[in-house]
Formats: C-alpha cells, structure tokens, sequence
C-alpha cells in the first residue's frame, strides 16, 4: 500500500511540473512589452531597424511631451539594448527652420527603452511641419533617420508653455511639466531654456519663477502655501509647491526673476491688475 501511495504522489508532482512549465502551444511565453501603458504615436524602419516612438500623452502636444523609444532589429525581432541615441527636433516653417529645447536621452532599467522629453513651442499646421533627427550607435556602427511627426495643439486650450522675450532681450521658453492635479498641495515643475539660435537651447541655471495661483471665475482669489519654483541642478528643471484649494479652472500666474531677484518678464497680481502676462493654465 505504502508503494502505491507513492507511486500516486510521483505521478500527480509529474503532472504539475509539466502543467507549470509549459503553456498550452508547449512555447515560452512572449515577454510583455515595458510600454504597454503609453501610447505608440509612430514607429517606422530605418536601415534594417522600426524604431518605435511612445508618449504618455495620446499624441504629441505643444509643451512638454515626456517620450520613450524602442530599436527593434528586423532580422532578429530584438530590441537593441544600450544604444547611444541623440536627437534634434526640427519645424520647418514657410521661410525658415528651427529646433526647440531637449533634453538627453538616458537608457531606463532594462536596457532597451530610451527616455528623454521634447518642448514644442508650437504646433503644427497644414503648411508648417516637425521633423524628428534621430542619431543612434550600437555594435560600431552610426545609424541616421528621420520622420515627419505630428505635434497638436492642446484640447483644451489651456497655456502651458510660455515663448517670450524678457526684459534683457533674451528669448525664453518656459515649459510647466505635466502633471495630475488635485485638491492638496502639488509638486510642480518647469523648465526654463534661452533661444542662442535656431539650432542652440541651452537650458537657464539659477532663476527663480514666484507663483501666484488664482481662480478668475472665483473673485480671482489665490491659495495657500504655495511655494516658488528654484532652480534644481540635478535635474534642470524648477521644483516648488502648488497649493489647490478646489476643482476648477485656474491661472498659475509667473514671474520670471534673474538670480538677482529683478524680474525678467511677469507682473505681480495686485487689486489693479488681476493677471500676469506670464501664466500657465489648469482645470480639473
């Protein structure tokens, strides 16, 4: 009896092994894809590669646009891991080209995504169109490509990037990063980069942005504990506080100050003026 026993015990720890190891077709499983959970805005071949192009928005914007790639080998279905990629976004206007700010792009975690944002300080139109310049190395060798890409303008209108010449004839583009409001006190960032030409955006150090939030269909009144943007050399971006006290529209009203304090574009909301010139929009 004891032998049956184990014989059975044998026989039925047999089974689970197969039925665990194994799928229904008897193949290994194919690896989920690490992007899943944003969407593809274009992916296209180049040089015996598609080269896959997400967003965490459902299409590229005006403003900030977090983006991530992917490099697949056609004749091996891989992706390439720990590629070196550049790029250089171009619009080409009627009468001339220009570049916008960018930043680097770094590898994430599993070593076959790419990481970096793009600040569009416009959209396109039917005579006017970007362009995406992608430069990227893998095994020795330099690969070139580029895609005309769509950017649109926001849905819902709201402002949330600023193109302006300060008070030091400067040419600034002012970006607020993206992010989920709520009725509580937000992290909240921009970047802030100079206009040398039309190719060159290099990225402003060590200003200060005050932030006055109002909600102009609530007798403009402003909130609580909200706290100015500062200059973050880790990252190169504008960190502080948005205080929200309830849903609805409201205007982030700026001040862009040099490191000496003096204000470089923006105006103070006084009982006489309700509203800066320098503003980012929100509603939620």
């Amino acid at each position: 009896m004891k032998t049956i026993k184990s014989f059975i015990f044998l026989f039925a720890l047999s089974i689970g092994i197969t039925s665990c190891s194994d799928d229904s077709n008897g193949t290994t499983p194919v690896a989920e894809n690490p992007l899943d959970a944003y969407s593809l805005t274009s992916s296209f071949e180049a040089n015996g590669h598609v080269l896959e192009l997400y967003s965490e928005k459902e299409g590229l914007t005006l403003g900030y646009n977090k983006l991530y790639l992917r490099i697949k080998e056609i004749s091996t279905g891989t992706y390439v891991p720990n590629a070196t990629i550049s790029w250089n976004p171009m619009m080409h206007m009627a009468d001339k080209s220009h570049s916008c700010p960018k930043s680097k792009i770094s590898t994430m975690a599993d070593n076959t995504v790419y990481t970096g944002f793009i600040v569009f300080q416009m959209a396109s139109n039917a005579d006017e169109h970007w362009e995406l310049n992608l430069e990227y190395s893998f095994g020795g060798t330099t690969y070139t490509t580029s895609k005309q890409i769509e950017v649109n303008a926001p849905t819902d209108g709201n402002r949330t990037v600023n193109v302006f010449t300060g008070t030091d004839d400067t040419r600034y583009v002012l970006a607020m990063v993206p992010f989920a409001p709520e009725v509580a006190i937000n992290d909240f960032s921009a970047v802030l980069y100079k206009m040398d030409s039309m190719i060159s955006f290099p990225v402003v150090e060590d200003y200060s942005i005050a932030i006055d939030p109002r909600m102009p269909g609530m007798d403009n009144h402003s909130s609580p504990n909200n706290e100015n943007l500062i200059y973050d050399r880790d990252t190169d971006s504008y960190n502080g506080k948005l205080s929200l006290t309830m849903t609805g529209y409201w205007k982030v009203n700026l001040q862009l100050l040099n490191p000496d304090g003096e204000p470089i574009k923006g105006e103070a909301v006084t009982e006489e003026n309700e509203s800066s010139s320098l503003y980012f929009e929100l509603e939620f």
